[in-house]
């Protein structure tokens, strides 16, 4: 058969009846030395393995889905891939998946409120599992997928009841983490400038940060509201910075990509100097966090744990192992500091 494109001939796929015929065992015998749990001899589980490798045939995984049940299809699901955190989790997030023989499958909606029709086509697909990343589900396909024994992982952020999986940064820990570190720098006036306000994470780190504020005597930091987690978003917030009474002189940012467009903001449309007028820390750690145009002193997530407990709901789920949804907060431990703070002690 020639192909097209190219014009070289397309060799036939290899199909499990020839690699049967070619080993003389049946369809049947073949086909189980690929189920790691099927009852078959060791011996001819690895001749049936070795040959196949050496004929270059590979499982059928919709065929093999009508006998297991399971498709081993995981669904991610994301709405802010613009945000540099979520195409480096997805990254890293589809290799620790694929190293367990999932395969993966990603769906990306323009908008939050596309999500829905979003996870309603990967049903079609029948996933063994739906991870949502940042965002929110409505309970109708909430329940859809409920009905069609698909369960959902939330991935740093939490569904607003117990029906669904959630693993996610511990938020509040985090925005205490931040208080804590511009209070102990000499920071006196503090502000928050605030992304989604239906989005867990955003509630979180500013309840964290402004309760942790309060404790340390401080007065209650002001609130900026950006309205998305955006370098857009956090480049206009500038402006309602620049025009409180009293401008604050220590400032945490729901994320990263919307504290850098607010240090591009205070910078370009204010004059302002950082960390010399303010000390501006971020959420997250992207790389480009690190980038010498930026230095932005941020807290970084626990991915690596993440990673390991979404995995592990994966593993269990596609293994028919039953277990009820729980959520999981992994508390962050480092905060790393770079130039967009500084010590106000010194002054």
């Amino acid at each position: 058969m020639a192909d097209k494109a190219s014009g070289r001939e397309r060799k036939p796929r290899i199909t499990v009846k020839d690699l049967a015929r070619d080993l003389n065992m049946s369809v049947s015998t073949v086909s189980r030395a690929f189920h790691p749990h099927a009852v078959i001899a060791q011996q001819t589980r690895d001749a049936v393995l070795k040959r196949a490798q050496e004929i270059g045939y590979r499982p059928n995984p919709f065929a093999r889905s009508l006998i297991t049940k399971k498709t081993r299809i995981v669904g991610l699901v994301v709405s802010d891939i613009t945000n540099p955190f979520y195409p480096e989790v997805v990254t890293r997030m589809t290799e620790d998946l694929r190293a367990y023989g999932m395969n993966v499958m990603l769906v990306a909606a323009q908008a939050p409120k596309e999500i829905d029709d979003a996870v309603r086509l990967l049903l079609t697909y029948q996933p063994d599992l739906a991870i949502i990343l940042a965002s929110r589900l409505s309970p109708e396909v909430r329940d859809e997928c409920e009905a069609q024994g698909t369960p959902v992982v939330f991935f740093n952020r939490l569904s607003e009841d117990d029906h669904c999986f959630g693993v996610s940064c511990d938020n509040r820990v985090g925005g205490a983490m931040v208080a804590d570190f511009l209070i102990d720098r000499g920071h006196e006036r503090l502000a928050y400038i605030a992304a989604r306000p239906d989005a867990s994470t955003n509630v979180e780190r500013r309840a964290g940060f402004v309760q942790r504020a309060i404790e340390r005597g401080l007065e209650e930091p002001v609130c900026v509201e950006a309205g998305l987690f955006s370098y857009e978003a956090g480049y206009g917030a500038a402006a309602a910075y620049g025009a409180l009474p009293v401008r604050p002189d220590g400032v945490f940012c729901a994320n990263d990509i919307l504290a850098i467009g607010f240090m591009d903001g205070v910078r370009r449309e204010l004059g302002l100097a950082i960390p010399e007028d303010l000390s501006v820390v971020g959420f997250d750690d992207v790389a480009m966090a690190a980038w010498p145009s930026h230095g932005l002193t941020t807290v970084r997530q626990p991915v690596e744990a993440m990673l390991k407990s979404t995995v592990d709901i994966a593993r269990k789920v596609s293994a028919h192992a039953a277990t009820e949804p729980f959520v999981q907060r992994i508390a962050p431990t480092v905060l790393v500091e770079r130039q967009s703070t500084r010590d106000r002690h010194a002054d």
